[in-house]
């Protein structure tokens, strides 16, 4: 995920790396949550790639991560 002050973009891979999906989303709390209920469509979403996780990226780190989901930095 590509974080940023305003929104996160986010794509969906497959194991194999195909991408499945793309979405941006507001950087908001509410955000956070259809960002993870859109991915957990498309499977089973066990870690994420999230770029920034020390600024933009802190609090949806600790969601995903409150969720049980590995977060790769």
């Amino acid at each position: 995920m590509d974080t940023h002050r305003d929104a996160h973009v986010a794509a969906v891979l497959s194991v194999t790396g195909a991408v499945l999906a793309a979405g941006e989303f507001p950087a908001t709390a509410a955000g956070c949550r259809d960002l993870l209920k859109w991915a957990m469509k498309l499977g089973t979403v066990r870690r994420a790639g999230v770029e920034g996780t020390g600024s933009f990226g802190a609090s949806l780190s600790r969601s995903l991560l409150a969720q049980g989901i590995g977060v790769l930095t």
